[in-house]
């Protein structure tokens, strides 16, 4: 069995090629950014394009991937808030592009999207499902439903199986961005620990391995008949509570600080039901304690 990655050299990416690698899969994909040989493992094979481009159909057809796992794209709220005609090449060109790739070229590959819970926007009640309404607060959000929608579409009418998995907030060793490595990195560089928002702002926090086994498991069992599935753990955790589970690693470091400005584009509150997910038979394997010694112990190794 083959699978290809798009982003694969990415957080998600490397993570997803890895699940699959040990599951036996041959392993394929393209990214942007330059392969780092240490990244790559025996069996994945990599080539560096930047989407949209035309050679990936001719690409697909040399592959012939049983499954495909689209990690490319907008990976940043303020980005796109920032740039929107950026993120929206980036995600919904770059999409229909691979879409169109896979009709042509691989029509029985099983399409897998990575979406995200920023589809929902600022939920009226939780835990979130998937058939609750959807109005995002980003351009980030609106792109990622638009590419779910083509996904969709493309089941729907084209008969390309297909799913999306709408991530919560996903974290773990190798993202050097967003809260949970702002704490670490603040700590292990000795300073004060400083945070915008209030503190009481709710995720559901998810590893990025536990999303890399939701990815396959969605791949091998789901339907595919362009439905989505919440990824998370179903918990929910505060910022001020993860902040003191990151602050535990370090003895003697002060109290979190929060600047009490809202953050543009973040909800409030997060916590979803992932009933239909493990209906498929996943369950998350790391706890947040687990998780976030992980994170604390590569942001030392980053400073070190």
């Amino acid at each position: 069995m083959k699978v290809f990655v798009t982003g694969i050299n990415g957080f998600l990416g490397r993570h997803i090629a890895e699940e699959f690698r040990r599951a036996g899969y041959e392993v394929s994909g393209v990214d942007v950014v330059p392969s780092d040989d240490a990244s790559f493992r025996t069996g994945e094979t990599y080539r560096r394009m930047e989407l949209p481009d035309k050679a990936l159909g001719e690409l697909l057809g040399e592959i012939a991937p049983d499954i495909c796992v689209h990690c490319a794209g907008g990976a940043s709220v303020a980005g796109s808030i920032r740039d929107p005609a950026a993120d929206f090449k980036s995600s919904v060109v770059v999409t229909e592009q691979l879409l169109g790739a896979l009709r042509k070229s691989a029509p029985q590959c099983r399409a897998i999207f990575l979406s995200s819970a920023a589809v929902y926007g600022q939920p009226t009640q939780w835990p979130v499902t998937e058939d609750d309404p959807i109005r995002p607060l980003s351009p980030y959000g609106y792109h990622k439903r638009i590419c779910e929608l083509l996904f969709e579409q493309a089941a729907q009418i084209d008969g390309l199986p297909t799913a999306s998995l709408r991530i919560f907030s996903a974290y773990g060793p190798g993202l050097g961005r967003q809260v949970l490595w702002e704490m670490a990195d603040q700590l292990v560089g000795g300073k004060p620990l400083e945070l915008r928002g209030t503190g009481d702002e709710t995720r559901d926090f998810i590893h990025a391995a536990d999303v890399a086994r939701a990815a396959r498991v969605i791949a091998e069992k789901a339907p595919a008949a362009g439905e989505v599935y919440n990824v998370a753990t179903e918990t929910e955790t505060s910022i001020r509570e993860a902040a003191g589970m990151i602050c535990s690693h370090f003895p003697g470091a002060s109290a979190p600080q929060f600047r009490g400005q809202p953050i543009k584009g973040d909800p409030q509150r997060w916590r979803a039901d992932c009933s239909r997910l493990r209906a498929l038979g996943f369950s998350p394997t790391l706890t947040l304690e687990e998780g976030l010694a992980a994170v604390v112990r590569w942001a030392r190794e980053q400073q070190s």
